[in-house]
């Protein structure tokens, strides 16, 4: 007996029909996919957001547009599970901050690939975060420089481990997040390359992180990118 895959909800949220109804088609032919609606107004997103509780909301607005800023007042006021992924075209590097900051869980160029597409839903629905490495890199610069502890993490949802890092386990965290190499650490803190690779080891094993980019989402997630 085959088992049921659970299917991830949907909502589509963009100005263009055309490719609203592109990407729903698309996304509809997925057998783990479920598109419940689409939108083109900040109004009828909201409703059907609410009424729907849809698992995944992909918005193709910008996040300074108000628009979007009522969409994601609208998931916290009603304190819903769904994540937004953000679908971006022409957007500034700043824009992506402000969709972090404001709960996003994902960003993605609207010219990716189908491939990567579906696996940027799949992993942000299994509570993962979805950023290519050069916006990564950007918006850690950027929230480092602003400073402040007003970063996603009580929105995103992410189990905080940090607790469980030592004090130079921590400086670790927060030079990775801000771009430093190991060889660049090790000067920094007067210890050897090798000693710098073994707490990134232990680092990795304690948060449930595999590489630098999810260490350096994970100190975005848990506002760790500015100070030890």
């Amino acid at each position: 007996m085959t088992a049921i895959v659970p299917s991830i909800r949907i909502v589509i949220i963009d100005d263009n029909s055309m490719f609203r109804d592109g990407l729903s088609n698309l996304l509809d032919a997925q057998p783990d996919f479920e598109v419940i609606s689409s939108a083109d107004t900040a109004p009828v997103a909201v409703e059907q957001i609410r009424k729907g509780r849809p698992d995944i909301v992909v918005l193709g607005w910008p996040a300074s547009s108000p628009n979007s800023q009522k969409i994601y007042s609208a998931i916290q006021d009603a304190k819903l599970a769904s994540r937004v992924i953000m679908l971006v075209s022409g957007e500034t590097r700043e824009d992506f901050v402000e969709a972090v900051k404001q709960g996003c869980c994902g960003i993605v160029p609207k010219q990716t690939s189908t491939e990567l597409l579906l696996k940027s839903i799949r992993k942000v629905h299994a509570g993962e975060f979805w950023l290519d490495r050069v916006s990564t890199a950007e918006v850690i610069r950027r929230l480092a420089k602003k400073g402040g502890n007003n970063g996603p993490s009580s929105r995103l949802g992410v189990r905080d481990q940090s607790t469980a890092l030592s004090q130079r386990e921590r400086e670790i965290v927060v030079l990775v997040a801000q771009g430093f190499k190991n060889k660049e650490m090790a000067e920094r803190m007067f210890i050897s390359e090798q000693t710098v690779k073994n707490h990134l080891h232990n680092i990795f094993d304690k948060l449930g992180v595999s590489d630098r980019l999810e260490l350096a989402l994970y100190a975005i997630h848990h506002n760790l990118h500015g100070s030890a």
